[in-house]
């Protein structure tokens, strides 16, 4: 049998996609404006040429734009970083030839940065689809393991549609053999 047949390898996008590169951008703009003029309020002139930093008193309106500015350039350089380390990115796994399921996804730097997962294919007992419909709906696959918790495969925050949630189940399902939950 061919080895392509036997291993199947999801990655997971994590913390690298458009919106997050999109609102760090937004952040950080918005933040470095509002800084830009706290400080343009206590120096009486205009650091942005588009701004009138005159008509605003420091105390109490430029300092807490300053304390403002300063949140948002801190929250944007919280998001760059999860976007550096590719904060919940990774792949799944599925090896028939050696017998094991890896999941793998990065984490935060330090003791546990990498989170490494290993199950036995003969240990695994269904692929589980959980809908959750309304205002913030949900669609996920689990893979459920004998004596163990259930594992999330799909990525947060990626809405898929009901037809490519159960054909991604049902592919996975016949791939590992086992029968799919939920739908």
């Amino acid at each position: 049998m061919n080895t392509e047949n036997l291993i199947r390898r999801y990655y997971i996008i994590g913390s690298r996609r458009f919106s997050n590169y999109w609102w760090a951008s937004v952040i950080f703009l918005g933040g470095s404006g509002f800084l830009i003029t706290g400080i343009s309020s206590y120096l009486h002139s205009n650091l942005l040429p588009f701004i009138q930093s005159q008509q605003i008193s420091f105390f109490p309106q430029g300092l807490v734009m300053c304390f403002y500015g300063l949140l948002g350039i801190l929250l944007s350089l919280y998001l760059w970083l999860t976007i550096v380390w590719n904060i919940g990115g990774g792949f799944n796994e599925f090896n028939k030839k050696d017998g094991l399921i890896r999941i793998f996804r990065w984490g935060f730097p330090g003791k546990v940065r990498c989170i490494d997962l290993c199950y036995s294919v003969k240990d695994v007992e269904a692929i589980r689809v959980e809908l959750k419909q309304g205002f913030n709906p949900e669609r996920t696959i689990y893979l459920r393991v004998k004596g163990k918790r259930e594992i999330p495969l799909n990525q947060i925050g990626q809405l898929l549609t009901m037809d490519e949630i159960e054909k991604q189940a049902a592919e996975l399902a016949k791939f590992l053999q086992v029968s799919v939950e939920g739908l």
